[in-house]
């Protein structure tokens, strides 16, 4: 088995909010050792290694199970309006930044539409000025699946394989947006 260098622990240890001591009870390796590891004052053996990259692995588990979707939900939602020309849509997405937007009619998330999904539509040989002319309702594709704000992010992030997103909702209301690069954020 092949791990990380013995560098990395610290950095793990610091992502996941945990103390040396905590990392130690979980690990069977005294503190005063993991200190020494992540200083680089002593080399660590192979039982030691593999011992401390489980038990970060196992917290790692444990905390994104811990972890709600309310947690990591970004609150800044950026949508379109169903009635809107694809032409908006792309103009916000390079505004913002976003490769993809949830499609709303009012306050309900109907569908959503991504850079993929123009591409593709230019690629079955819609031209430029047909598609800026496009009602979004028409091209648009199936809207992100909805969670409650305290879904855990071990169901989302497996919910996340399927989609580009998810929207967090709290007592029916969405309020906020779960995509890949939020994800990231967690590792």
């Amino acid at each position: 088995m092949r791990f990380p260098p013995t560098s990395e622990i610290r950095k793990l240890r610091k992502n996941l909010d945990i103390t040396q001591t905590e990392l130690s009870k979980g690990s069977g390796v005294s503190q005063s050792t993991i200190a020494k590891i992540e200083r680089g004052t002593i080399s660590a053996s192979y039982d030691t290694v593999v011992a401390l990259f489980e038990a970060l692995d196992r917290m790692r588990q444990t905390s994104m199970e811990d972890t709600k979707a309310i947690d990591v939900a970004s609150k800044h939602i950026v949508t379109i309006q169903i009635d809107e020309k694809v032409h908006s849509a792309t103009e916000l997405m390079k505004s913002t930044g976003f490769s993809q937007l949830p499609v709303f009619s009012g306050d309900t998330p109907v569908g959503s539409l991504s850079e993929r999904n123009v591409f593709d539509l230019l690629r079955r040989g819609k031209t430029m000025d047909e598609l800026k002319e496009t009602v979004i309702s028409s091209v648009m594709e199936d809207s992100f699946p909805l969670v409650n704000e305290n879904t855990p992010m071990s169901a989302v992030a497996s919910m996340m394989s399927n989609c580009g997103g998810v929207l967090v909702a709290k007592k029916g209301k969405v309020v906020g947006i779960i995509t890949n690069a939020d994800i990231l954020k967690l590792i």
